[in-house]
């Protein structure tokens, strides 16, 4: 008789971070890949025409950018993976491998019951808005938070902490 496969090492429920989010159902061992991050691939073109996946709130992205420039949907034939939320001291790491898929590694040991995050380290171009700001910031709770969901911080905020 094969051996039993395990489950899912996570499920999805609702998140004190953001939203819902994914929760390890056991003990995760460092460098151990997660979950795929699926969906449909497009150009930045194409992804940008679609509608918004929540149109209450257009800045919830489910868009993956990839090294050639192409990004993955998840908010179109999407999985688990996209529910895992934004860290600024995330325990995985998102990884590209040559093919092009993306897998959601941990980054050290994740204990049972702790939530699944990644650093989203997302870009804007141009120039950002109040309403756009305020729905990029941060709700981590990470001693060393940076306050946002955008790799760099918006330059007006950086200006706001040079003045303090």
């Amino acid at each position: 008789m094969p051996p039993k496969r395990a489950g899912r090492p996570y499920t999805i429920r609702s998140s004190p971070t953001h939203g819902r989010g994914a929760f390890a159902t056991r003990t995760i061992r460092k460098g151990a890949r997660i979950v795929e991050y699926r969906g449909t691939r497009s150009s930045w073109d194409v992804a940008c025409r679609r509608p918004p996946s929540d149109p209450s709130d257009p800045y919830h992205t489910l868009l993956f950018e990839l090294s050639d420039g192409s990004v993955i949907d998840a908010g179109l034939r999407g999985n688990a993976a996209r529910w895992i939320n934004h860290g600024c001291e995330p325990n995985c790491e998102a990884i590209e491998y040559d093919d092009g898929r993306v897998f959601i590694h941990a980054r050290r040991t994740i204990r049972a019951g702790e939530e699944l995050t990644y650093d989203y380290r997302l870009s804007f171009v141009g120039p950002i808005s109040r309403r756009a700001r305020e729905a990029l910031r941060c709700r981590c709770g990470a001693k060393r938070c940076r306050g946002t969901l955008l790799l760099k911080p918006p330059v007006a905020a950086k200006r706001r902490a040079a003045r303090r």
